[in-house]
């Protein structure tokens, strides 16, 4: 269960006050896969930011009884000096898990051959993403945050990296941001459409995509 407390965001640009999040109120129970839905510039990514803990939020709190993950696939955050493998070990410290099983699991995940034990910072930015994904896969969590990255590399890791996700949604739930709605319709049940600071949530994805259209129809109305 993830449960956003009177959870406010705002910041100013160029002397006006943007509203990402409008003292939210809103449970999102256990288990479920949730397509957060929005224009561009909505907020969605900062909203996934303020659940994961990375951004903190102007006021309120994000409650959770389970484990949320970083952004599925992100590689921002490894040490361009370590080996892929000595970032995946400090990563298995950090989430105390089995460091030799995970960087075991992310080696053979990854398929980056020997070059997981050179500097990331010599990897072309495929390499990293495999890395990412592969370790993301490798660490159990009870919600995963997922920001438009679904895999990295040709159609086959691709697709691999698809099912083996698919099979991580069958024992956890996510977070899921994409502007593709195939690929909410494959791995939401439920979706949260965040317009204006107001973020409504629906037990079924297929309401929450009409609503999300609806919106956009209006403002494409307005803007015309």
């Amino acid at each position: 269960m993830i449960r956003l407390d009177n959870l406010s965001k705002s910041y100013f640009v160029q002397g006006y006050e943007r509203v990402v999040a409008d003292n939210l109120n809103v449970t999102i129970p256990s288990n479920v896969s949730v397509g957060l839905l929005g224009r561009n510039g909505a907020g969605k990514s900062t909203l996934l930011s303020m659940i994961g803990g990375t951004t903190a939020p102007t006021s309120g709190r994000v409650i959770t009884d389970g484990t949320i993950s970083w952004p599925v696939g992100f590689a921002g955050s490894f040490n361009g000096e370590l080996s892929g493998a000595q970032n995946v070990r400090f990563i298995a410290r950090v989430y105390g898990v089995d460091s030799d099983e995970l960087v075991d699991f992310t080696a053979d995940f990854a398929e980056i051959g020997r070059q997981y034990y050179e500097p990331v910072r010599t990897y072309s930015s495929g390499m990293k993403s495999r890395l990412a994904f592969g370790l993301s896969m490798g660490v159990p969590f009870d919600t995963y945050l997922v920001d438009e990255v679904t895999g990295a590399g040709d159609a086959r890791f691709r697709e691999k990296s698809l099912q083996f996700f698919t099979d991580r949604m069958q024992k956890s739930g996510a977070l899921f941001v994409s502007h593709g709605m195939d690929a909410i319709r494959r791995f939401c049940t439920a979706g949260a459409v965040l317009e204006a600071g107001k973020l409504t949530y629906f037990e079924n994805i297929d309401e929450a995509i009409a609503f999300h259209h609806a919106i956009m129809q209006v403002k494409e109305s307005y803007d015309d």
